[in-house]
């Protein structure tokens, strides 16, 4: 039996085990073909009720399992990844809609963020504090108790592993839900890769569905931590919520990122890193370059070579063609990106390369000449869209980059790094990438943005720790304290 045999959770969740939901199926659906694949279960708010409460009862004896036990299942977890890509990969290809060397690239940050979950627990947990009292004086992190993860659907397995698995290994329990529209790579995948590996039943539940799931998993009283990734408009729901039930959410969210070329860039490889920042994985990622501001002396060449790359990209089925981008996810973020193209050209912007679609295919697009009024440039556009706009001196540059209510990555080309250093301090981001695109991640790294992008680094290494415990003051005398009372 494979890892993945639909037998096992066609039409379900995962609730104490794969059980038949509430709410019915919907179809499991991939956007090259508009082929239905499989379908998965639907969770509804009484199913996330009901795992919050099995969760909540598992979560006291998942805490006092030991260390040793719960780092060698997240290790098993990382071999498992390696061990099965083949079949995982061929489910983020088709339904959604990555090409082969995505694909690749999530199974191996998924590994690696189960290893380096394992590895949180060598790390101390606590320190020893000054007392001038009689006593010994600790502060200790203990588990936050049920963590809530809601993960998107443009880098499933990554977003949803690197909440899922560090909060695990931290001792915590986990509801998890996924995006419908990749509910097998950011679900299943996930939950039977984890039971492989030996984690108790309910010390993970899938639950997939909408915003009405998500609403429930957010207001559920067991769980304590929410980790969200996905729009900004929807964070801001999602933050509101917890907030008015005094629960922690740790936001990453959407971007509109810059990537700044400076008059000393290599060209060539400028345009290589612009395209790839631009147009990897069809522009579906909140890291991607949104935003190009090339200085003008270079300007015009620099639009002619860019336009050069997109021309020559292919666009197709990446489960049958050898692509460099597959399909848009559905029709209605194809229209977005199409209506916000369009839009810019009718303020005046130029279209140099792209601007067209067949189906959910949408071709590399650069646009010249754009200014504030050009949606696709104020705006985060999660296409393949790759807007230009020039500056003529640093401190410009600086204006137009931190013009954005974002603040998530930033990229910056130039022949002088420490010269790129020192024009990122005057940038508020939480990523930086010196003669580097802006879409990067690694699971040592601390990852997040500022502004719009959400409540800073939060994820990654030792920043993982900070996320999903809480701490705990603690004091011990060799005798009883006695009082004047």
């Amino acid at each position: 039996m494979s890892l993945l045999d639909p037998t096992i959770w066609s039409g379900k969740a995962g609730i104490g085990g794969w059980t038949v939901p509430a709410g019915g199926t919907a179809p499991v659906m991939e956007p090259a073909t508009g082929e239905v694949l499989e379908v998965i279960g639907l969770a509804t708010a009484e199913d996330v009720a009901h795992a919050a409460e099995r969760a909540a009862r598992a979560q006291t004896a998942w805490a006092r399992t030991p260390y040793t036990e719960r780092a060698a299942i997240l290790r098993r977890a990382g071999d498992l990844f390696t061990e099965h890509a083949p079949e995982i990969h061929n489910w983020l290809i088709r339904e959604g809609g990555n090409i082969p060397g995505k694909a690749a690239f999530e199974t191996s940050v998924a590994a690696q963020e189960c290893y380096e979950a394992a590895a949180l627990l060598s790390r101390p947990l606590g320190e020893i504090l000054p007392t001038a009292e009689p006593r010994l004086s600790l502060a200790r992190r203990v588990p936050a108790g049920v963590v809530g993860v809601i993960a998107p659907f443009n880098a499933p397995l990554i977003l949803g592993i690197r909440s899922v698995a560090p909060a695990l290994a931290l001792g915590n329990t986990v509801l998890l839900k996924p995006d419908l529209r990749t509910a097998v790579s950011g679900g299943v995948v996930i939950a039977r890769v984890l039971e492989e590996a030996g984690l108790p039943e309910d010390v993970l539940a899938v639950l997939p569905g909408g915003a009405d799931t998500g609403s429930a998993l957010v207001l559920a009283p067991q769980v304590r931590v929410i980790s969200f990734t996905g729009s900004t408009a929807a964070g801001r729901k999602v933050g509101a919520a917890a907030a008015e039930n005094l629960k922690r959410a740790h936001l990453e969210l959407g971007g509109n990122s810059a990537l700044i070329v400076l008059p000393d860039a290599d060209l060539d490889k400028a345009a290589s890193t612009a395209a790839w920042g631009s147009f990897f994985h069809q522009g579906q990622i909140c890291m991607t370059t949104g935003r190009h501001l090339v200085h003008s002396s270079i300007v015009d060449e620099y639009v002619a070579r860019l336009a050069e790359k997109a021309e020559h990209l292919p666009v197709g089925n990446p489960d049958k063609e050898h692509v460099a981008l597959g399909p848009i996810i559905d029709a209605a973020q194809r229209d977005k990106i199409h209506s916000l193209v369009t839009a810019s050209v009718e303020s005046g912007a130029r279209l140099v390369a792209g601007g067209t679609y067949q189906d959910l295919f949408y071709r590399p697009t650069v646009l010249a000449g754009v200014t504030d009024a050009a949606p696709a440039y104020s705006e985060e556009v999660f296409g393949p869209v790759a807007p230009v706009r020039a500056f003529d001196d640093v401190d410009e540059a600086v204006t137009l980059a931190t013009s954005s209510s974002y603040g998530l990555s930033l990229g910056i080309l130039t022949g002088d790094a420490m010269r790129g250093l020192e024009l990122a301090e005057r940038i508020p981001t939480g990523i930086v990438h010196i003669n580097d695109q802006t879409v990067n991640d690694e699971a040592v790294a601390p990852f997040g943005g500022v502004g719009a992008s959400g409540t800073g680094a939060r994820f990654g290494g030792a920043s993982n720790i900070e996320a999903f415990t809480e701490t705990r003051w603690i004091t011990s005398r060799a005798t009883q304290a006695t009082y004047p009372f």
